[in-house]
């Protein structure tokens, strides 16, 4: 599909009154959605917003956030979501290197005092940038496990190219309706908003309520594997036909009770510098994550991913400027041990993760995809803790399925792992740690198992 204008205004004229947008209260023809959003880009442009303004965007995904989403990038902008729950303290720290010019806050927040404010208008008056396919438009924050998180610019060509090869393998008809169940701060939610613009299918966004009653109506949802059990196990009516799984291992065991529900599932392994999803494939049980998508490559340099793309970010931005994401070669060394078998690839874990217990080196993900196999396990993490005879030991952190009694793993992985990689301590994950289908971060990890361990 190759676009001459914005994407809602183009299946306007194809589509015109079929149905594009479900929200809360209300469903949105490609027409009225089209009217909406002019309306809105009308108001954000009396308040100064111009092609290639900086917008700090702070809201969770509710009906309005969607809105004012597409009103900003029709009137050319440049837009930074931003997580509700990132401390004022990081973004005072973050933001001003970020050149932004104006600010929308729809979670009643306090505005950084050096952006403008931006409030939700609807002027008479229809506004529209041209169309430049080319336009830097979006800024996603990268989950650094160290220092400030960057800050990976796409334009909108790339966010396109993204959604196009995930559609060559997932059928998303113009029947079809994806649920967006992931947050537009994560660029994971970000695919889900482009396969839809893409395809010229339905999408819907619901303010936050029980996974079960948002997913009504829906046939396609992006997922991680303790949301779908959790469907499964509560036999959860859904019209679902395709879920594309991510965040974790994906056992045999989950797939084969979503097929047997007439659910096909998928997964893969993506990044925010590549919009999203690079490999991909339909779930088998195997552990590789898949061939490259069509416009992807990947190749594997002492031990580490390599990857470049037509969905790759243009760069980093700093200060006004765009930093190289990429390597001497045109490659971006993505930190991820990898292997590639008849063109497969298997990615072994974080290179920033491995560490050493006696000698021996743990790499955390092979030992959780081992626990993971088991039944009852949802989740599974493994984190090292100081030892002053091995130096560092591995510490196991899971969560059991819904009703399921704890059981002693230490005996069900005395043959599944080695002597070494066998945790010393095993913990159940806490509430305050569980992400509601968001990938949870290492290093809270680490600092939770730290502060029960001393």
């Amino acid at each position: 599909m190759i676009f001459t204008d914005w994407p809602w205004r183009h299946w306007r004229q194809v589509r015109g009154d079929a149905p594009a947008l479900r929200l809360s209260a209300e469903v949105l023809s490609w027409r009225t959605l089209c009217c909406r959003i002019d309306a809105l880009a009308g108001g954000f442009a009396a308040q100064g917003v111009a092609e290639g303004s900086g917008v700090m965007l702070r809201a969770w995904n509710h009906p309005q956030t969607l809105l004012a989403w597409l009103a900003l990038l029709q009137c050319g902008a440049r837009v930074l979501p931003v997580n509700p729950q990132l401390p004022s303290s990081l973004l005072t720290t973050l933001l001003p290197g970020l050149t932004l010019d104006f600010a929308l806050d729809l979670e009643d927040g306090d505005c950084p005092a050096f952006l403008t404010p931006l409030s939700m208008q609807e002027k008479g008056d229809a506004h529209s940038a041209a169309w430049h396919p080319a336009r830097l438009c979006s800024m996603t924050l990268t989950s650094g496990s160290t220092g400030l998180p960057k800050a990976a610019v796409h334009s909108i060509q790339a966010h396109l190219a993204s959604a196009e090869g995930v559609l060559s393998m997932i059928p998303f008809t113009q029947d079809d309706d994806w649920l967006l169940s992931l947050p537009l701060f994560h660029v994971s939610g970000q695919g889900i908003l482009w396969r839809w613009l893409f395809a010229g299918a339905r999408m819907t966004v619901r303010e936050k309520q029980p996974l079960e009653q948002m997913l009504a109506g829906c046939t396609h949802a992006s997922l991680v594997p303790t949301q779908l059990w959790r469907l499964l196990v509560n036999k959860t009516p859904v019209t679902l036909k395709a879920v594309l799984l991510g965040g974790a291992a994906i056992p045999v065991e989950l797939t084969g009770q979503a097929d047997a529900q007439g659910i096909r599932c998928w997964c893969g392994y993506g990044l925010t510098e590549f919009a999203s999803t690079v490999c991909a494939k339909e779930a088998d049980g195997l552990a590789d994550v898949g061939e490259p998508l069509p416009g992807r490559e990947v190749k594997i340099v002492d031990d580490e991913v390599w990857l470049r793309a037509a969905s790759m970010a243009q760069g980093y931005w700093r200060d006004g400027e765009l930093l190289p994401l990429v390597n001497d070669e045109g490659w971006f060394a993505t930190r991820d041990r990898g292997v590639l078998n008849e063109g497969k690839l298997t990615i072994i874990g974080r290179l920033d993760n491995l560490f050493f217990s006696g000698g021996e080196g743990i790499q955390p993900e092979e030992v959780e995809r081992v626990i993971l196999t088991h039944p009852h396990i949802l989740q599974a993490f493994i984190v090292p803790i100081e030892d002053a005879e091995f130096g560092h030991r591995p510490v196991a952190v899971v969560e059991f399925e819904p009703q399921i009694a704890e059981v002693d793993l230490s005996e069900w992985v005395k043959d599944k792992l080695a002597r070494f990689q066998q945790p010393v301590r095993w913990l159940s994950l806490p509430d305050e740690l569980k992400s509601g289908g968001i990938k949870i971060s290492r290093r809270a990890l680490l600092d939770w198992v730290r502060s029960v361990t001393r």
